[in-house]
Formats: structure tokens, sequence, C-alpha cells
């Protein structure tokens, strides 16, 4: 199987985007299917675009404009592909997540289209802070739509990483239920660890002190205040907890105290910041996320593969990442700080409860959630499409 790889980015990069395309195209590449990557695509009328989005944000009805929704850019990289394909002998165009609208939304091409990304935008609307309909001007949200459901229309198979995005295909677009699938996908970085290793790490963690992690760049949007709150109330109930802050500065109307420690933005991508992520999740008791919007989230994947149960919120894709006891606990949006409590504290008190949650946590990253997985599945999806 010939797979043509579509991205605006450069997906060879493990740094571009994230990393996201790299090792989605990683965990194609593992199940010896032949990539032929198509990408980065050039950015054409970018003067245009950049001038548009200045008058509206700037002058005009500063609403924001995101030139990466443009339909004059997208069909532009419909014409980009088409030129490199036609160069090429594959089987499937495949584009996964994307910048802004899929590449691929108006490619004429003799081959099937396949998607694989972690959300529409339809179902982004008015979910994130940032796609807030109020905030967006008209001409963004009309053209964001029109590209998602041209690309809906066109493609044979459209995978999501979650249960959410793939119904909101359905729900918003209308499309064949028969040809969006779900494959979750796996962590942003490597794993080498078994479950003998994962047993040693649990065990060294102190049943007399609870750790809890917050790893996330938007304090509000990743719930980084309920997290405050919880190692607060935990404390106050005489249960020994640290708060550790990760990726951004703890927005609080009081000095920080010494339970929590704030360590800022730490570049996993460097050999040093990889160490010391390693580190904080290896000793961490729990991933407390309890995000307010979430596509899905990496990072739960990542916990998972160290033995770290996560502490979340049930809303958008967080429900496909994070099994309510097998690794770990989605609550719900208005969940008071209490039942977060409560659910630690009492694994505390019963802490072979504790150990045999933070197994189970391992085997979910080792049986579902992680890229060989979602590569084998992947695969098995595209094998049926061309056989069809």
């Amino acid at each position: 199987m010939k797979i043509a790889y579509v991205t605006t980015y450069d997906a060879t990069d493990r740094n571009a985007f994230g990393g996201r395309g790299y090792y989605m195209a990683r965990s194609l590449n593992d199940q010896s299917t032949a990539l032929e990557y198509i990408g980065p695509l050039e950015e054409k009328y970018s003067w245009l675009l950049k001038s548009k989005e200045y008058i509206y944000n700037n002058r005009v009805v500063k609403k924001r404009y995101t030139r990466e929704r443009d339909r004059l850019l997208i069909m532009d990289y419909a014409r980009q592909i088409s030129r490199k394909l036609s160069g090429l002998d594959v089987d499937v165009i495949f584009s996964p997540m994307s910048l802004g609208s899929q590449p691929v939304a108006y490619l004429e091409c003799k081959q099937p289209i396949v998607i694989w990304t972690d959300a529409t935008f339809a179902g982004a609307l008015d979910f994130y802070p940032h796609l807030r309909s109020n905030t967006l001007c008209k001409e963004t949200i009309s053209a964001g739509i029109a590209n998602e459901r041209a690309v809906l229309n066109r493609c044979d198979l459209a995978i999501y990483w979650s249960e959410w995005a793939a119904q909101t295909a359905i729900e918003h677009y209308q499309i064949d239920p028969a040809k969006v699938k779900v494959v979750p996908v796996g962590p942003n970085l490597e794993c080498h660890r078994d479950l003998d290793d994962i047993r040693a790490m649990v065990d060294s963690r102190p049943s007399h002190t609870c750790k809890l992690l917050f790893l996330g760049m938007e304090w509000h949007r990743k719930g980084g205040d309920i997290a405050f709150e919880v190692a607060k109330e935990l404390n106050n109930m005489g249960l020994n907890t640290e708060l550790t802050v990760v990726g951004c500065q703890p927005l609080v109307d009081e000095p920080l105290p010494s339970y929590v420690k704030s360590l800022g933005y730490i570049n996993k991508s460097t050999p040093e910041g990889a160490y010391r992520i390693d580190r904080l999740l290896a000793e961490a008791h729990f991933l407390i996320l309890p995000s307010r919007a979430e596509a899905f989230g990496m990072i739960f994947c990542e916990a998972s593969s160290f033995g770290v149960p996560s502490l979340t919120a049930h809303v958008g894709g967080i429900p496909t990442a994070v099994r309510d006891g097998f690794n770990g606990k989605t609550f719900s949006r208005d969940a008071s700080i209490e039942e977060y409590c409560t659910f630690i504290a009492e694994l505390f008190s019963d802490y072979a409860q504790y150990k045999k949650l933070a197994r189970s946590s391992f085997h979910e990253y080792r049986s579902r959630l992680n890229w060989s997985v979602a590569g084998q599945t992947v695969k098995h999806l595209l094998n049926e499409l061309l056989s069809r």
C-alpha cells in the first residue's frame, strides 16, 4: 500500500505542529506502509490574507479572522497537491490533523481520500474559548463550515480520535455514519516501559503524600483553578498533598502556598526537558487536568504510559481517552471540589486500590492508547477501503 501523506507543515519534523503529524505518520510507517510526503505546502496569497487579517482584527469589525481557513488558500492547497500527485503512484490520499481546514477539502483525484483528526470545526465552535462565534468574523465561520462540509462529502473515510468528534461530524453534516470511524491515538513521547517498570514506579510512590501533577499551558481552560482548590482541600482534610504545575503560571488570588510548585514551561523536545517531564510523571500519583474544553488530550495517553491515573472532566473527547475505573476518573463539569477529594482520599485510605488503578492505567495505554495499536487499526481500515 502506498499512501500520499498530505500536510500543510513538515510531517517529518517531530517538533512541527506539536509532533502530531509526525507520530501519526510513524504509526503508519511502522505497519510497513509506504508514505509519500506531500508537504509542507506553500501559503500563497499571504500578503492578501495577512492584509485581511489586519483589517478584520484591527480596523473594521474587530472580530477575529483566521487565514488558515480562507477558501482561497484551501483551494490553492488542492491545486498544489494535485500537481504533486501527478508524479506519484499512490493508492490513497491521507490527510491527518491540519493547522486550519483540511488541505484536501477541494482536491479532485482518482484515489480515495481519508482524513484522521481530533475534532470538527463545527464541534469546536463555541466549545473552545478561542473559537467563540461572537469573536470570530462571519467569513471565517462560514468558510470553516464550508471547507469541512466539502472534505466530509469528498472523503471516503473520516477517522476521528474520539466518539465525541465522530458524533459531531455525523450530526452537523449528516454524513453517512458508515464512513466515520474512531481510532484513539498514542502519547506525544517515546515509551519503552514494561509492566515491571510500572510496578517499580507505582511501588516507589509514597502512600502518605499525594502528588498531583497539572500539565497544561492554559490555566483556566485546563482547570488549573480546580486543581488548586483540590490540593488545598486535601491538605485541609489532613492528607498531605503536593501540586506541581507545569506549562503555565498559577492564576490565584493569594500567595502560592508551600505545597504548590510552579515550574513554568518545560520544553520536552529537548533531552533535558523530556527527562524532567518523564520524572514528574513517574513520581506523580495523579495527573489532574479538569479541562473545560478538550478534543481528546494526548497527555492522558502519556500519563497512562507511566501508570498514572488521570482526574479530569467529562467533556468533549476526554471520555474516549480516560475511562472511569480503568485509567482514572472523569467528573461532571459542575462536580464539586469535595467529589474530587473524596475520590482521591478513598484511594489513599485503601492504597492497594490505588496501585490497582495505576497498573490498570498502564494496561489502557498498552492495549489501546498507543501508536502501534492506532497504526494497526488505521491500516486495517485502509485495507478494507481499498478492497471495496
